[in-house]
């Protein structure tokens, strides 16, 4: 019996999953805002979450490339991290300025994983030998 391959809808469906678990592993659990000298206030996240966010998202958005089109991974990744990021900020956020965040969430995110998923499927089809 031949091995069991995983299917294209599969690997969007764990590219999704993982954009949520990245969200939760590095910024969902952080609500703190910090209050700085002469009441300056910054965050919740910190530089360092982010840009383990932004290397987490690379990795998935790479991973997930390999195997499947760059013109899926982008929104099998933004759409749910977006949707995620959302809702935490929708509840800690009076003002409804967390719709215009969630626009640029979505639009970075997008971006950043469709320019690393294409670089990926770019490399893919190079490494591929050529048919006779």
């Amino acid at each position: 019996m031949p091995a069991r391959i995983i299917t294209y809808l599969e690997y969007a469906l764990l590219a999704a999953a993982g954009s949520v678990a990245a969200w939760w592993l590095w910024l969902g659990w952080d609500t703190e805002y910090d209050v700085g000298p002469g009441g300056t206030v910054s965050g919740p996240y910190e530089a360092w979450q982010v840009i383990g966010l932004a290397l987490t998202l690379g990795l998935i958005a790479g991973v997930a490339a390999w195997r499947i089109s760059f013109l899926v991974v982008a929104p099998a990744i933004a759409l749910p991290f977006t949707v995620a990021w959302s809702i935490d900020a929708a509840a800690h956020d009076e003002s409804g300025l967390w719709a215009v965040g969630a626009i640029l969430v979505l639009g970075g995110t997008t971006l950043g994983t469709g320019l690393v998923a294409g670089i990926v499927n770019a490399l893919r089809r190079r490494s591929r030998p050529a048919s006779a």
